[in-house]
């Protein structure tokens, strides 16, 4: 639990209660990294612009396979059942589940399997990639431009994971999640 002391949802004023009102709106509640991350609601509104500059030529799809990998990488469960949820939105359940146990034995792509590898590598070896890294995503169809957006989404990825475990933030649960699909997504980090 992190001790940092959060405004509570009738105290947020301003942009605080406009960052709460959007997951309101959203999911239904405030999750416990907003209520950190809003504390700067500067780098909030500049993190999700970030965001939004990398995922829209990404495609949803990619951004959130990217997303994925990268949060199982730093075994991050608050971006996993995070973007799990969000990922409900892209994928049946069941193709879920199966990309969360094994992304390689899911029926992705060899694209879409190269760039989750290559994803998970930059949470967890980046300062051992070379040139080779890259050619893997270009020989499987990418361009330079998409190669650093990958490149982007899984390195913001980082930026905010490790944000919020370096703070303690308790992990939240988002109710669309079956047992199923939440031990999908976390049960191979414990």
């Amino acid at each position: 639990m992190s001790i940092v002391k959060t405004v509570r949802e009738e105290d947020a004023t301003g942009e605080v209660a406009k960052i709460y009102g959007e997951d309101i709106e959203e999911i239904g509640y405030v999750p416990s990294h907003t209520r950190v991350m809003a504390l700067n609601p500067q780098a909030v509104r500049a993190f999700e612009g970030l965001v939004r500059t990398i995922a829209l030529p990404l495609g949803k799809r990619n951004y959130e396979l990217v997303t994925l990998a990268a949060a199982r990488g730093l075994r991050s469960q608050h971006c996993l059942l995070a973007h799990g949820r969000k990922s409900l939105a892209i994928f049946a359940e069941p193709d879920l589940i199966r990309i969360a146990e094994d992304y390689h034995d899911a029926g992705l792509t060899e694209a879409e399997v190269t760039m989750m590898e290559y994803a998970e590598k930059v949470s967890t070896a980046s300062s051992a990639m070379t040139d080779a890294d890259s050619r893997r995503l270009r020989d499987v169809g990418f361009s330079d431009a998409d190669i650093v957006n990958i490149t982007l989404a899984a390195a913001v990825r980082n930026y905010y994971s490790r944000a919020i475990q370096a703070l303690a933030v308790d992990v939240d649960v988002p109710a669309e999640l079956s047992p199923g699909l939440k031990d999908a997504l976390v049960g191979s980090l414990q």
